[in-house]
């Protein structure tokens, strides 16, 4: 259902003639600079915002600015931060949408998309319970245990979502290449996809083949065809006497 879902995001909105090639998404992927410009954005604030959440939560580890109350440190930092998701959830949505097939049935994306939500859950788990105690640790230079192990979630989810992201261009990674491994293959939901590129390839081939038979057929009409006869050569005309010759 999601796949013919993103496969109808991909090649219909702003195709020309039915044409996928002329979609938004591909001229969003075809461009020569905005393409770029959206990639480099989003390196740019998810390094924002990582940098961000590695900080406060060290400090809740009790590791850096040991001194500085946690509050402190958090209301001067959360701005940067929100904006930094911000920006990143809306680069990461428009470079979702160029290609959405290719991101659904990526493993690594899909793994992205697991601990992306346990970090959100961290976060909701840690205002819900911990944060109301904030006054009873806010100036420890070493936080309760609670507080300690939130922020390790929280460094170790917001890692492997950054590792997971970056190694979704590994090609070798794709559906086509993990046939041998039937655990990553199921994981992705490689098999509407690959059935859909089997159906594509099949179709060329029967289009091939056809023009293949006509171009043929043609040749054999051409070689059927009677050959014109060849011109008569003009009968020979009896030759003049010459003057004073005859009877």
């Amino acid at each position: 259902m999601l796949h013919d879902l993103f496969n109808w995001f991909q090649t219909v909105p702003g195709a020309t003639d039915g044409d996928p090639g002329t979609s938004w998404a591909a001229q969003l992927v075809g461009s020569l600079h905005l393409w770029a410009v959206l990639e480099a954005t989003h390196v740019l604030t998810l390094m924002l915002f990582a940098g961000t959440i590695i900080v406060v939560d060290l400090r809740m580890l009790g590791v850096i600015f040991r001194t500085v109350p946690y509050s402190t440190l958090n209301n001067k930092i959360l701005p940067l931060t929100v904006a930094g998701f911000g920006l990143l959830i809306l680069t990461g949505t428009i470079l979702f949408f160029a290609e959405p097939l290719k991101y659904y049935h990526s493993v690594w994306f899909r793994l992205k998309m697991i601990f992306l939500l346990l970090a959100a859950a961290n976060i909701f788990w840690f205002h819900q319970r911990t944060h109301k105690t904030i006054a009873e640790w806010d100036a420890q230079e070493s936080p309760p245990t609670g507080v300690r192990v939130a922020a390790a979630l929280s460094l170790a989810s917001w890692g492997l979502v950054i590792i997971f992201g970056r190694m979704i261009a590994l090609s070798s990674f794709n559906c086509e290449n993990l046939k041998a491994n039937p655990v990553a293959y199921a994981f992705a939901e490689c098999e509407s996809q690959m059935r859909e590129a089997i159906e594509a390839e099949e179709a060329y081939e029967e289009e091939e083949a056809a023009e293949g038979e006509a171009v043929e057929g043609e040749a054999t009409d051409d070689s059927a065809a009677p050959e014109d006869p060849p011109p008569e050569e003009p009968a020979e005309s009896a030759p003049t006497p010459a003057p004073g010759d005859g009877g």
